[in-house]
């Protein structure tokens, strides 16, 4: 049984319906995956790059699980990717740890203010729930 541990998209973030849209389907297994969500921009070695990156987390129905502006400002999810070897470089960098059950979702990232630059999504699975 094989499993994909990591998976990520780079791209030009514009505004409105240009945004990047990344989406994985997380299936396969018994039960919920504890999942982690980077939304990079400003420790980007390029120019242009997307200099205050926002994050939503969404599932098949289209509905927000999660969102994240700065990586530091949930204490929890902090620790959950600074555990994990996960923390981004930037303190304007997004990262979203939760646990998803088995769905289809979608990571949308989005420039702060409608701020467009060079941005990259990554999705971590971790494994088991809690």
């Amino acid at each position: 049984a094989s499993k994909l541990g990591n998976i990520s998209t780079r791209a030009f973030v514009s505004t409105g319906s240009n945004i990047m849209i990344a989406g994985f389907i997380l299936g396969g297994q018994n039960g919920d995956d504890r999942i982690i969500v980077r939304g990079i921009g400003p420790s980007l070695p390029v120019t242009n790059k997307l200099a205050d990156p926002k994050l939503e987390l969404r599932n098949s129905n289209g509905a927000i699980v999660a969102a994240n502006d700065n990586w530091q400002d949930d204490p929890a999810q902090a620790a959950e990717l600074i555990a994990a070897g996960l923390a981004p470089t930037n303190p304007l960098e997004s990262g979203i740890a939760t646990t998803l059950s088995p769905d289809l979702y979608t990571a949308l990232l989005a420039g702060l203010n409608n701020g467009t630059g060079v941005g990259l999504v990554e999705v971590y699975d971790r494994g088991g729930g809690p």
